[in-house]
């Protein structure tokens, strides 16, 4: 592996870092407190660049690499972890499209993201299956020269805004994950139901809500693959999605422990600033090598992606270590902030609320380690 960033991937992250702390970190308080969707931000995000990464240069993409993207996502999350959920969100709902789709879907449903500033969802969850991804009950049926999708979503991520779904369900249950199926369905298509937003810990300024469909006509074209190839896609869009969602770990982790440092420096007890004190020096040292050793499992994975190499095993171990490592450096922050820390008019409660999620989403932290013994074993 190759440690040095080129000059223009350098300058990349720089960019994405200043604007992380012009435009999201003063404002990541204001609205994680109302719970509103931070638009203008958005948009201003997408206006650079630094959203829908994945879609390649041919259909308008930028043509970043799979570590352009993790540094990208690793500056935006030190913005705001639920910004970032946000953005990232739009990246997992179409890489699908980017892995599975045809050059048709690809110039349909690709290119006006690049063109005007649009917001997608990924639909794999429901309130019965989580986890058990393969255990689906949104099913697909055929009828004419149309898929009719009947069934319920949960925890959907930027579903009240959508202007597209991409929708896992199975052709016939019985298949297990061989019957899983993924189709495109287009946001104002007749017979979504969207439900409440969800009040969450963390993450607040993020759109979350359950979902139906209800008799949702789907033209036949707008499936990805072939019928049972969902579950084959979905696992390639994980291996992808995974480095970014540490990353996004990793940004929030970054954030929390540069605030520690500035905070030890400046706050004295016992007549000298507290970053004099054992105690205090050890949660720093830790916290600076769990985010060294985030970064380099995070590369890893996505130069691995890049070079085309089968990276299920080691996009597990930076997801479930970036994110194990976000929630106990968070947690420290709080710790050496004392009293301050445990309020809201200091930044790291919500840091420590924020990380929370990440063990949980796009596979928990107990899931990656699943993963990471059946490579083991599977390979032994």
């Amino acid at each position: 592996m190759e440690f040095n960033y080129t000059t223009e991937q350098q300058e990349i992250k720089e960019q994405t870092f200043k604007f992380a702390r012009n435009e999201m970190l003063p404002f990541a308080s204001e609205f994680d407190q109302s719970g509103e969707m931070p638009l203008t931000i958005l948009k201003k995000a997408w206006e650079l660049g630094f959203v829908n990464t994945c879609i390649p240069v041919e259909y308008g993409g930028v043509g970043f690499t799979s570590q352009d993207t993790v540094n990208i996502t690793e500056g935006l999350a030190y913005g705001c972890m639920g910004m970032n959920t946000v953005l990232m969100a739009n990246d997992l709902a179409l890489l699908p499209i980017v892995i599975g789709g045809t050059h048709e879907q690809k110039e349909k449903f690709l290119r006006p993201f690049t063109e005007d500033y649009k917001i997608a969802s990924f639909c794999l969850t429901e309130p019965g299956n989580g986890s058990d991804a393969a255990g689906i009950k949104t099913n697909f049926k055929e009828d004419g020269d149309d898929w009719v999708i009947n069934g319920d979503k949960m925890w959907i991520t930027n579903a009240g805004f959508a202007d597209l779904f991409v929708v896992y369900g199975t052709i016939d249950s019985s298949l297990k994950h061989k019957g899983i199926s993924c189709l495109i369905v287009d946001g104002k298509t007749a017979g979504i139901e969207i439900g409440k937003a969800e009040k969450k810990m963390g993450h607040r300024c993020s759109d979350t809500r359950g979902m139906r469909f209800n008799n949702v006509r789907v033209p036949k074209e707008n499936m990805i693959g072939a019928p049972g190839d969902g579950w084959k896609i979905a696992m390639k869009t994980l291996d992808h999605s995974r480095p970014m969602v540490a990353a996004s770990a990793l940004g929030g982790a970054l954030c929390a422990y540069d605030h520690s440092v500035k905070y030890a420096t400046e706050r004295n007890q016992f007549g000298k600033p507290i970053s004099s004190f054992q105690a205090i020096q050890f949660m720093i040292a830790n916290m600076a090598m769990k985010i060294e050793a985030s970064r380099l499992l995070i590369n890893k994975a996505a130069w691995m992606l890049d070079n085309d190499i089968p990276n299920t095993k080691i996009a597990s171990y930076a997801k479930a270590f970036a994110a194990d490592s976000c929630m106990e450096i968070t947690t420290d922050a709080v710790q050496i902030f004392g009293g301050y820390g445990y309020s809201i008019e200091y930044p790291v409660e919500k840091l420590m609320r924020d990380a929370k999620l990440i063990q949980i989403y796009e596979g928990t932290s107990q899931i990656q380690r699943m993963v990471i013994a059946k490579e083991i074993f599977s390979r032994h």
